[in-house]
């Protein structure tokens, strides 16, 4: 059932409390006031609160057109939606170039007042999780913001926050996808660097005859095409942190450039005589065994010994299981948000697919998969197995769907006989389907079953 809270204003007092009565009756609480002054003193009151401003045209001490703006002022994050008697086409399209959500014309509209109000909450109600999840986005790059709670991830996390405040260098250790970035970043935002940069590299993302060019940068002439000095990325993180992920990845020559930027805090350009100086903190990752990759001489053993003075291994997801559903709930918000979709939560069975499948690719890779279903689940409903892509069904029966037959179609024939069984009786359709009426009103004229 819809919740939330709306404002009314009306100086009609039969018709307010009718209406008020009716949404009520949808599960929304709703605040009345009978003119514009005290609707919009309440709005100041409730404004973290409404949702939906319900507001007549033509009241006693304003026009409803013109006070759009001032609605908007007090509770940008609402929606409103304005109510006429006489509604004209000037008003109308006045009133949504203001951005009004809808403009109805009163009579016999309960029903359809119903399920604009409800379309209009949930636009604020999504417009709220976006400002959240932006809030959160703010906060992101922290230990705290690290959604998941195994045991493994509680010990890498606690080894981080001491070394954090220190200016020693951090190795990262764990497959691709487990979230090593976002270790550096907390190990940076925990340090006193934090109001400095910190500038990212992807080792593996550079041509080879590139990065060390990238690193360290050049003077004018140092090459063919060296038209102008270059600032290295090394220069830019200067008083900040340097990440470098895969660094299994550098040039044997590079890496030797790199041990002396960790003992001198110096380095050469490229075609300069003079070293440098920078004062950087090294944050490395790497999805390799540097130790071994050091033994068979692939990567030098005198820098390997230098980055490890402090090594965290992340740990992949699937040696946190129970972190699953929460991490999955995050993205489907976060997902949901974005695609102004309501997508409340998953049903059972596809929690148990996430929480059973291996995840080689770790946490981007989940991340993904929700992403995807969140384009291709239908808005309102549990999201189910069917929207997990083909590997997660490996081995599983899936019963057989007519060549012409949709999700859509099914979920069409399926109401249809519902209310074909139960004469009509919305109520007891909805209770069946396990959705709210006003969901049910959605359905019904989106599919053009009569009721």
């Amino acid at each position: 059932m819809p919740t939330g809270t709306l404002l009314l204003i009306d100086d009609e007092a039969r018709l307010r409390q009718l209406l008020a009565q009716v949404l009520e009756l949808e599960g929304y609480t709703v605040v009345q006031a009978p003119d514009a002054y005290r609707g919009l003193a309440l709005l100041g009151q409730h404004a973290a609160e409404v949702l939906v401003v319900l507001s007549d045209v033509k009241l006693p001490d304003a026009h409803g057109v013109d006070l759009l703006p001032r609605f908007k002022a007090l509770a940008p994050e609402a929606e409103v939606v304005l109510l006429t008697a006489f509604g004209t086409i000037p008003d109308g399209v006045r009133a949504m170039k203001q951005g009004a959500f809808d403009y109805l014309t009163k009579g016999d509209f309960e029903q359809q007042l119903v399920v604009v109000v409800e379309r209009a909450a949930e636009k604020a109600r999504l417009r709220r999780r976006v400002a959240e999840l932006e809030k959160r986005m703010g906060q992101a790059h922290t230990f705290e913001s690290m959604i998941g709670e195994a045991p493994a991830l509680r010990r890498a996390q606690d080894l981080a926050r001491q070394v954090a405040p220190t200016d020693s260098t951090v190795l990262l250790e764990g497959p691709t996808g487990a979230g090593k970035e976002l270790f550096a970043q907390a190990l940076h935002q925990a340090s006193g660097r934090k109001s400095k940069p910190f500038v990212a590299v992807n080792c593996s993302a550079f041509p080879k005859d590139l990065l060390e060019s990238e690193l360290f940068g050049y003077k004018k002439g140092a090459f063919t095409g060296a038209l102008a000095d270059k600032k290295g990325l090394l220069e830019e993180a200067n008083g900040g942190t340097l990440f470098l992920d895969e660094i299994g990845e550098l040039e044997l020559n590079v890496q030797a450039k790199f041990l002396r930027v960790l003992e001198l805090q110096q380095f050469t350009k490229l075609g300069d005589t003079k070293p440098t100086s920078v004062n950087v903190r090294l944050v490395a990752a790497t999805n390799r065994n540097l130790k071994q990759e050091a033994a068979e001489g692939r990567f030098r053993p005198d820098l390997y010994y230098r980055l490890s003075v402090f090594t965290i291994v992340v740990p992949p997801l699937s040696a946190r299981p129970t972190d699953v559903p929460l991490l999955a709930a995050f993205f489907l918000q976060h997902f949901a948000a974005r695609l102004a979709k309501r997508l409340p939560g998953f049903e059972p069975e596809t929690l148990d697919l996430l929480q059973r499948y291996p995840w080689p690719g770790n946490v981007r890779e989940l991340k993904n998969v929700l992403e995807r279903a969140a384009i291709l689940a239908p808005v309102g409903q549990p999201l189910a197995a069917t929207y997990l892509p083909d590997e997660f069904h490996v081995g599983r029966p899936t019963p057989p769907l007519a060549d012409d037959e949709s999700l859509r179609g099914l979920e069409a024939r399926h109401i249809r006989k519902l209310m074909g069984e139960l004469s009509g009786n919305k109520p007891e359709v909805a209770k069946k389907l396990g959705i709210g009426l006003t969901t049910l009103y959605r359905k019904l004229q989106e599919y053009g079953v009569e009721g």
